[in-house]
């Protein structure tokens, strides 16, 4: 998946150095955490192998939910750690530095938006899907993805 590799490398540069954040440091956490899901996704063998993972331990109608075009149903850091498991978000954490509390809590938060802007027609396309969405998240910066 080199393709998706970069250009997720330059959709996270892009949203890393966004002055748009709105936050105070918060812009440097998120992103952080939008390159644990880049990582998290190619790790998975792609999108759809990392929600297979949610749906195998039951939260399927929280994963679909980000795929289709409606409302995208929440999930709390807890359910993040019962689905990656404590040792991997525990990984993840060292990884970017930051407190597990932090990172469950985050992925929580950004991964059903993330999702959601990769699969703007309701459904995970190919290459060409997860390209066009990434290339929104560039566009939208990170301002754009923390307002939805």
């Amino acid at each position: 998946m080199g393709l998706f590799d970069q250009l997720a490398g330059q959709a996270l540069g892009a949203l890393g150095g966004s002055g748009g954040s709105g936050g105070s440091g918060g812009g440097g956490q998120h992103g952080q955490l939008l390159s644990l899901i880049t990582g998290l996704v190619t790790q998975h063998g792609g999108l759809e192998g990392l929600l297979k993972q949610f749906a195998a331990k039951g939260l399927g109608n929280q994963a679909a939910s980000w795929v289709s075009t409606g409302q995208n149903l929440p999930i709390s850091g807890e359910q993040i750690t019962q689905v990656l498991g404590a040792d991997k978000v525990q990984h993840l954490a060292q990884q970017a530095g930051l407190p597990v509390g932090a990172v469950s809590s985050g992925l929580a938060d950004l991964l059903p938006k993330v999702v959601d802007q990769l699969t703007p027609q309701g459904s995970i396309g190919g290459q060409d899907g997860i390209q066009a969405g990434l290339q929104k998240l560039m566009q939208g910066g990170l301002g754009g993805l923390l307002g939805r």
